[in-house]
């Protein structure tokens, strides 16, 4: 009797452990799901700082712009050669506006131009011109930048991946809510990331300039008008200048009536006081 007492004590605590350990899982389960997600964003890009083969040879990535003015007595012919450079250098033109200033007209052109092909281009607008008035050419390298926005993307990729497996694996709704709230925020900003890195890639690829290029216009003086141009000039302003008057007073002719009245009453009345 003793013995069967003690076996089925035996077998009751063995059952307790196993339900122990079933419930112990199920709260680290749940605890893994409910991870936050700075924490194991944090752990992804602790891990991913160390540089890989791929990003040790990564291609330098260089920004290259260019600002150009100069004068010229042809603006037409100017335009022709910078379109003929245009096309050789399989470029496009973005902007092209056009204008005139006190002493000058001028045209302004923003072109777009493969990185490539960016030193043959300039040499080849700047034929024929005798100086610049304004010449800048810079180059900005971003490969750092480009190299850590590529390593944080490739992290937050791979923290995907690993909450699409808890979701997969998953059973309440309570948890799949909580990871699908999880992967929107980090979908967001792998989408941010990507936008980052194909401007990047663009301005990299394609090199901005912007050509300026003027012709000086005489300006009107009085040395290139003639005395009898000045004489007649002179008359029709004159004249202008008395018809506007005429024409201000008939716009005020109530007003100088009732002056006109008032004036003579006033000094019809004086006049009676004296006499």
């Amino acid at each position: 009797m003793r013995s069967k007492l003690i076996i089925a004590l035996l077998f009751f605590a063995v059952l307790s452990c196993k339900k122990a350990e079933a419930v112990a899982s199920e709260e680290m389960s749940i605890q893994a799901v409910r991870l936050p997600a700075t924490k194991m964003i944090e752990e992804a890009e602790t891990n991913s700082e160390s540089p890989k083969a791929e990003d040790k040879i990564i291609e330098q990535k260089i920004i290259r712009n260019g600002n150009l003015k100069f004068e010229t007595y042809n603006l037409e012919a100017t335009y022709e050669q910078i379109k003929i450079a245009v096309k050789k250098g399989k470029a496009f033109i973005q902007n092209d506006s056009e204008g005139k200033e006190y002493a000058s007209i001028y045209r302004r052109i923003t072109v777009r131009i493969p990185s490539e092909n960016f030193d043959s281009f300039i040499k080849e607008i700047s034929t024929g011109v005798a100086y610049f008035d304004n010449k800048e050419i810079s180059s900005q390298d971003v490969t750092e930048q480009y190299i850590d926005i590529d390593a944080r993307l490739k992290a937050k990729k791979k923290l995907e991946n690993r909450y699409l497996e808890l979701l997969a694996k998953a059973t309440k709704m309570s948890e799949m809510l909580a990871i699908e709230a999880q992967l929107s925020a980090i979908r967001e900003e792998i989408e941010a990331k990507e936008g980052q890195l194909r401007y990047m890639q663009n301005q990299v690829s394609l090199s901005t300039i912007t050509i300026e290029f003027y012709k000086t216009i005489a300006e009107e003086s009085g040395v290139t008008i003639s005395y009898g141009a000045k004489v007649w000039n002179a008359f029709k302003s004159g004249f202008y200048s008395i018809s506007s008057f005429f024409l201000g007073l008939l716009e005020v002719w109530p007003f100088i009536i009732i002056v006109t009245v008032l004036f003579y009453f006033i000094r019809k009345r004086f006049k009676k006081k004296n006499i």
